[in-house]
């Protein structure tokens, strides 16, 4: 130590690390978080923030859990990358579902979705790497992107183009330092679903220049009108080496609240994402593993009745909201969300406030007609807000209904 140096003591030094203290709140819970206080302070909020159906978890897989928790061999640790039985199950809903085989042993079973997207990341990515990424996007993607020191490249595709992204656009992105590119087809937050003639396009562009490719497929069964789920490494089969599929029964099943994910990938990075995980948290709770083994086993009757009720509700969102001045909002193909613009409100004058941007037009919508909508800035550029349809059809449309109320008095 020099005779002017002072000493290093924990007081002088950060006590948050520099690489967590620079992830972002999730918006879309912080959202749906403040308009559950709300509620519960009884203000009469209603919440379009969060992707959660409303539905209850189908009984026959309630009852599989149920039984699970009263067998004791449910009551020990089991394997990290998954029970067997649920590691097959996933494997052959791949092929029933997309169309081609992997085995069991190229699946790993995660803590909901969430985990297989930051494993995914950390297993394949370097400091100084690149990930493109389409954009508008879910939140998380570019946070766990940053934790292992890579870089996402935001790649925007807006209201005219749909929300889906083209090739032109990916390799004007593309660099040296390229090394993945996220896929998320249906799409959180837009609702857009991808052609197979542009899954393929691109699933072949990204073949041609090495870039791995990681598509998120848990939206895979809520498509609708002509739309189809297009899995990427069945129209690419030669993607298979460099492609890691992430997916869930969160959102299919009603099953948020279960954690129970998954990704499947070459050998070799299921081994390096198994070892991660081993480390971070064990096996996915057994009851859980059961539970999912249930609803991938037993028919898709209750999905079915969900997505008409989502289509139903999509509908109605979406023609209440073309109705209001200034606003755009294409038809979401998929998923439970729709994705309107705002840019034709923003800069207008209501109730004395002036938005210019979707941030501020949100917290407006909020505190002058209690209504919660995640603004565009927690997926990529302002100008958009994005309100789930997974919610009852009455207070759908009065959410909607006090939206178009509000922003009829722009000026």
């Amino acid at each position: 130590m020099t005779e002017h140096s002072a000493p290093t003591t924990t007081s002088t030094r950060a006590r948050v690390s520099a690489r967590v203290a620079a992830i972002a709140e999730s918006a879309t819970l912080a959202v749906d978080a403040k308009a559950k206080a709300l509620k519960a302070a009884g203000r009469p909020v209603i919440g379009f923030g969060a992707g959660e159906p409303d539905f209850p978890t189908p009984d026959y897989i309630v009852e599989a859990a149920v039984r699970a928790a009263q067998d004791p061999v449910n009551h020990r640790y089991s394997p990290a990358a998954g029970l067997p039985v649920l590691r097959e199950a996933i494997a052959a809903k791949t092929l029933r579902d997309s169309g081609y085989e992997v085995k069991a042993s190229d699946v790993l079973v995660t803590n909901g979705g969430k985990q297989a997207v930051f494993q995914a990341f950390a297993a394949i990515l370097d400091p100084g790497d690149e990930v493109l990424l389409p954009a508008p996007y879910w939140t998380t993607y570019p946070e766990a992107i940053r934790l292992t020191g890579a870089e996402p490249v935001e790649v925007f595709a807006g209201v005219d183009q749909g929300y889906l992204v083209t090739v032109e656009q990916l390799e004007a992105a593309r660099t040296p330092r390229t090394k993945a590119l996220l896929f998320n087809s249906p799409s959180n937050p837009t609702g857009a679903v991808y052609s197979p003639e542009q899954t393929e396009e691109i699933g072949r562009w990204a073949l041609e220049h090495g870039i791995w490719v990681v598509t998120d497929e848990i939206y895979e069964h809520l498509t609708y009108d002509d739309a189809v789920f297009t899995p990427i490494v069945r129209v690419v089969p030669e993607l298979a080496d460099t492609t890691i599929v992430l997916n869930g029964v969160a959102k299919t099943y009603a099953m948020t609240g279960w954690r129970v994910g998954w990704m499947i990938a070459p050998t070799d990075v299921i081994k390096a994402a198994t070892n991660l995980q081993s480390h971070l948290t064990s096996n996915v709770a057994n009851v859980s593993q059961r539970a999912a083994v249930a609803a991938l086993t037993g028919d898709l009757s209750a999905v079915d009745a969900m997505r008409t009720a989502f289509d139903r509700r999509r509908r109605t969102m979406v023609g209440m909201l073309e109705q209001i001045d200034g606003v755009r909002c294409p038809a979401p193909q998929g998923a439970f969300y729709a994705y309107p613009s705002v840019e034709g409100v923003l800069g207008r004058t209501i109730r004395g406030v002036t938005p210019t941007t979707s941030a501020e037009l949100a917290s407006l919508i909020l505190d002058e007609v209690e209504v919660a909508v995640v603004p565009g800035e927690a997926f990529g550029p302002s100008g958009y807000v994005r309100l789930s349809y997974a919610l009852g059809d009455d207070d759908l449309a009065e959410g909607v209904g006090r939206i178009q109320a509000l922003l009829g008095e722009a000026v």
